[in-house]
């Protein structure tokens, strides 16, 4: 069963476009810009999705680089809840969400929990610089060729940036966040909820 609830709409971004990474016939920056609106991001709506154990998919494979060149791989989070959020670093809902991440990130850190960012966008020196200014303290893919947002494609696409999905110690999607994230105590639920499961 899929439980999904609106969260608050103060501050929120309103959805622009829902960018499908399968199927998708528009492009919606292009869109914006026939609208004049060039923010430069697909913006969600807030909404957190959650999936019943029963009905999760088959776990999601993924591997790339990160910003300091170290490989990351699917394979070794296994065991472990993961948060994977996507991001890139003009993207101005992005920007609000860091600070919150990097809370839930830092209480988490000892738990068995793994962040996990995926930069959709930028290079890799980008990704380094904001990941230091806004204090993430976890590393993220530089995703530039799309590998691992493909890798979602199929069970829980992203739809828009930013998307934060936290998955399960089996590697399967649990729940997501469409859109900035409003409070960490939203995700610190979710990820607190995916760890005890089976417990």
């Amino acid at each position: 069963m899929r439980r999904t609830k609106r969260l608050r709409a103060a501050g929120a971004v309103a959805l622009v476009a829902a960018l499908a990474l399968t199927g998708c016939t528009k492009d919606p920056l292009a869109e914006q810009y026939r609208n004049g609106s060039n923010k430069g991001y697909i913006s969600g709506d807030g909404t957190v999705t959650e999936i019943a154990v029963a009905d999760r998919d088959d776990p999601i494979v993924f591997s790339g680089t990160d910003e300091t060149g170290a490989s990351i791989e699917s394979a070794d989070l296994v065991g472990r809840v993961v948060v994977v959020n996507f991001w890139y670093a003009s993207c101005a809902p992005c920007r609000a969400e860091a600070a919150d991440l990097g809370t839930v990130n830092t209480d988490f850190a000892d738990k068995g929990v793994s962040f996990v960012g995926v930069n959709v966008r930028d290079q890799a020196p980008t990704a380094a610089a904001f990941a230091e200014t806004f204090g993430l303290g976890y590393p993220s893919i530089v995703d530039t060729d799309s590998s691992v947002q493909l890798a979602f494609t199929g069970t829980v696409p992203p739809n828009a940036v930013p998307t934060t999905l936290v998955l399960d110690k089996e590697g399967r999607v649990a729940s997501r966040i469409l859109g900035q994230l409003q409070e960490a105590s939203i995700l610190s639920t979710l990820v607190g909820d995916t760890l005890a499961e089976g417990e």
